[in-house]
């Protein structure tokens, strides 16, 4: 079969198609005041479930004496309509007659043929799904048809009493998970939460631990969005949001991919930034986004860079060209695989590493990893404008300015940062580095422009030296 081809024709596809599983979760909800409104939610997202068996059925028309052929040949859209007879759920798959080589699957809904431009890169899709075969296609875009047509007032309602403020079927298992954060830190962050008191749920949601770590006193509040991702579930689920059946053969919903929670495509745009990333979830720790780190280890900063300062600090302020001079990479790569394996257990002591080079290589080496520097993407444009600014008071107050514009983690990691160096300098006649010399260290290292572009990049460095050198030598006054 040669590739579908060009553009949609009339409609696309979206919803998918409900499971024949039976509901479970209503029964755990707490039954008095907003969470009686949660049991009713979940009561009524039943409807949808159920509408599986009322929607059409699937019937592929065979071309008559063409048995082993999978699509028509090329006919018009009268002729398909003549081909389906009327039939609901009704289906063929023809040649465009309008751009030959291109083919259409004309559908039987509501009465009427719908005719659909197929796509065909591998799977065969006709809007951002892919499917293995075109019944399963079809199959998925028969029930998003009928739910969508049937439930549209209740879908578009979905949203309007979410149990996400109210905890819903989770309240009841709070406290417990609360109590067990609260023993130990390091605990809390290794802990796989089972519920013992109610076996019918296996693992506590993404959403009961996120409740839980909000009330613990040891919690650092950063904001974070969530990084949803589509997602195909097995069996059952229910949207963590709007607690309403997430129904599809395939891409029901999405789940982020730091937090584990699962909500609805369309829930996912009234989901607060509110992330709490399970450290299960985060496989390491180079690499990862600054503020995802500092919220999976519940801590102010990445512990790349405390424990690295706090070594260097200890034995190499006065070391000649620190920060300039380069460790030997393999050691550096060394380092990097300790704190991804071991964490804040890392060792990096001088019995392992005598040379300190090798620490503010491996510090330097996080800031280049991060998939968003400390200074962000957001913010490069207006730090570098700031650095052009002639009046050096206009100019600090600018940089001030932009600073508040910083995610908080990236601001305390950077304000920390800036303390640290404004000590190197201070040791400056013993290992000669000035604001200067470390500006045009870190100049590249914490900011990057947006666009990967080398002519942009050798362009803005001495404008990147120079922020840097600001916030070192005004690290009191800007932080």
């Amino acid at each position: 079969m040669r590739p579908w081809g060009s553009k949609p024709q009339d409609q696309t596809l979206e919803v998918p198609k409900p499971e024949k599983q039976k509901m479970q979760r209503g029964s755990q909800c707490d039954k008095g005041g907003a969470e009686q409104s949660v049991i009713q939610s979940v009561v009524q997202s039943g409807h949808i479930l159920c509408m599986k068996n009322s929607s059409p059925r699937v019937l592929y028309m065979i071309p008559r004496g063409l048995a082993k052929r999978k699509f028509h040949g090329i006919i018009s859209r009268e002729q398909a309509d003549e081909l389906l007879g009327g039939v609901e759920g009704a289906y063929i798959l023809r040649e465009s007659q309008r751009q030959p080589g291109c083919y259409t699957l004309a559908l039987r809904f509501g009465n009427q043929t719908l005719n659909y431009r197929l796509f065909y890169d591998g799977k065969h899709f006709v809007g951002e799904k892919r499917f293995e075969s075109i019944h399963d296609l079809v199959t998925d875009g028969l029930i998003t048809l009928y739910i969508e047509t049937k439930a549209s007032e209740y879908i578009s309602k979905m949203t309007t009493n979410p149990i996400y403020e109210h905890i819903g079927y989770a309240t009841l298992l709070r406290e417990k998970v609360s109590r067990r954060l609260s023993r130990s830190k390091n605990e809390a962050r290794k802990a796989s939460v089972t519920s013992e008191e109610h076996p019918t749920v296996e693992k506590i949601s993404s959403l009961v631990r996120r409740a839980a770590l909000t009330h613990n006193d040891n919690h650092f509040n950063y904001e974070k969005t969530h990084n949803f991702k589509v997602h195909t579930f097995r069996g059952p689920h229910w949207c963590e949001y709007c607690a309403n059946f997430m129904w599809g053969l395939i891409a029901q919903g999405v789940r982020c991919s730091d937090c584990g929670l699962n909500v609805h495509k369309q829930c996912s745009k009234h989901v607060p930034n509110d992330c709490q990333p399970d450290l299960k979830r985060i496989k390491k720790v180079y690499c990862c986004d600054l503020t995802t780190l500092v919220k999976a280890h519940n801590a102010q900063r990445p512990m790349v860079v405390d424990i690295c300062i706090r070594e260097i600090e200890a034995r190499g302020l006065k070391s000649e060209g620190l920060y300039r001079v380069s460790g030997f990479t393999e050691h550096i790569e060394d380092v990097k695989m300790a704190f991804d394996r071991d964490g804040e257990k890392v060792d990096i002591s001088a019995n392992l590493y005598p040379d300190i080079n090798i620490i503010t290589g491996a510090l330097k080496l996080y800031f280049r990893d991060l998939p968003i520097p400390v200074i962000t993407y957001d913010t490069y444009s207006k730090f570098i404008e700031a650095a052009k600014i002639s009046n050096a008071d206009e100019r600090l107050e600018a940089v001030h300015e932009v600073l508040m514009l910083l995610p908080p983690a990236h601001y305390e990691t950077l304000r920390y940062l800036m303390i640290h160096l404004k000590k190197v300098t201070m040791n400056e006649k013993d290992n000669f580095m000035n604001a200067e010399n470390l500006g045009i260290v870190f100049g590249p290292t914490l900011m990057r422009p947006p666009e990967d572009s080398m002519l942009t990049t050798l362009h803005d460095m001495r404008y990147q030296k120079l922020i840097v050198q600001i916030l070192i030598e005004n690290e009191d006054v800007l932080f």
